[in-house]
């Protein structure tokens, strides 16, 4: 009965240590004009390297993958002036930067065609720095397909010379990585849907448009949801951290939405942004039948409701409108 009971244990701490491990490592290693990408065995028929020992990596990814296998872990580390990133799939995956300096001088340093949730991660204690070069068919020189989220304990370096520094066609959250832009042509950071940080430090010092732009995916405006699950707002979110902006053009945050602070440091001036909705000013008392109005969390207003000072959302035939009322 003793070894049955130790059997049990056993095996329910391997299972436990494999479900706490985030999935299969693919380890990709930049050594100058060379990369070294090692796949473990029974990933092979998942992923696949089309590069060969060029440092402009280019890793596909199965559409096939078995669920089972779990979320894929890219881990980059090594140094590359001449290099690159690119990853083409259908799930989710982390890739990890430890201790990474790459540059493209013709594109993206990182370039994601994956439309699911990427986690960008600076490893705890490692200092990462991303260069890119001009391309016109990119945006940024970490250019994400998907919704990309920027986190870890480690320090991430990027310098956008082409567009934007960092680019998510989706949303962005940031949550205890430091982020230092040192530089961007367009906008430091810019994505769609709504832009979240919930903590650590973002530093950006320069940028020939905005420091931060986030734009509506599409006309479709969802306002704010619960968790922000299939949010598309336009909204920008600060939760906590330390935000400085210096050194843009135009201004230190535009919003197709709001934008909000709920806690954390901002350094910069507060006035010296735009909020699209405030560029739709009404005189507001009561709605027509045929138009609906809620408020930015979603709570409907009746035709005859007086309408205070405030953000709204306007929906008629089929279509959402963001109102400021004065």
């Amino acid at each position: 009965m003793k070894k049955i009971l130790l059997l049990a244990t056993a095996i329910m701490a391997s299972l436990a240590s494999f479900g706490a491990n985030e999935g299969p490592t693919v380890e990709v290693f930049y050594n100058g004009s060379t990369a070294t990408v090692t796949i473990p065995a029974n990933l092979s028929t998942y992923v696949t390297v089309q590069s060969g020992e060029s440092s402009h990596v280019k890793l596909i990814q199965s559409s096939l993958v078995d669920e089972t296998v779990g979320e894929f872990t890219y881990v980059l580390s090594g140094s590359s002036l001449d290099g690159e990133f690119y990853m083409e799939g259908s799930y989710k995956a982390t890739i990890e930067m430890s201790n990474l300096t790459l540059t493209n001088p013709s594109g993206p340093a990182i370039n994601i065609q994956n439309g699911k949730r990427i986690k960008l991660s600076a490893k705890n204690e490692t200092v990462n720095t991303l260069s890119d070069g001009v391309d016109s068919l990119y945006n940024g020189c970490v250019h994400c397909k998907g919704h990309l989220e920027l986190k870890g304990k480690g320090v991430l370096n990027v310098t956008g010379n082409s567009k934007h520094a960092i680019y998510s066609k989706e949303y962005m959250q940031v949550k205890n990585i430091t982020l230092n832009v040192l530089g961007a042509q367009k906008d430091a950071l810019h994505c769609k849907e709504y832009f979240l940080m919930e903590s650590g430090t973002v530093n950006i010092q320069g940028a020939g448009d905005d420091g931060i732009q986030v734009e509506l995916a599409n006309d479709a405006n969802t306002g704010v949801t619960t968790l922000h699950e299939d949010e598309n707002s336009g909204n920008f979110y600060m939760e906590d951290g330390v935000l400085t902006i210096s050194g843009y053009q135009n201004k230190a945050i535009k919003a197709d939405g709001t934008i909000s602070y709920t806690g954390g440091t901002q350094n910069f001036n507060k006035t010296d942004t735009q909020e699209q909705a405030a560029t739709n000013i009404m005189k507001l008392s009561v709605t027509t039948p045929d138009t609906q109005v809620y408020d930015l969390k979603g709570r409907k207003y009746s035709s005859t409701h007086a309408l205070s000072k405030g953000v709204y959302l306007l929906r008629k035939d089929g279509q959402t409108s963001k109102v400021l009322v004065q």
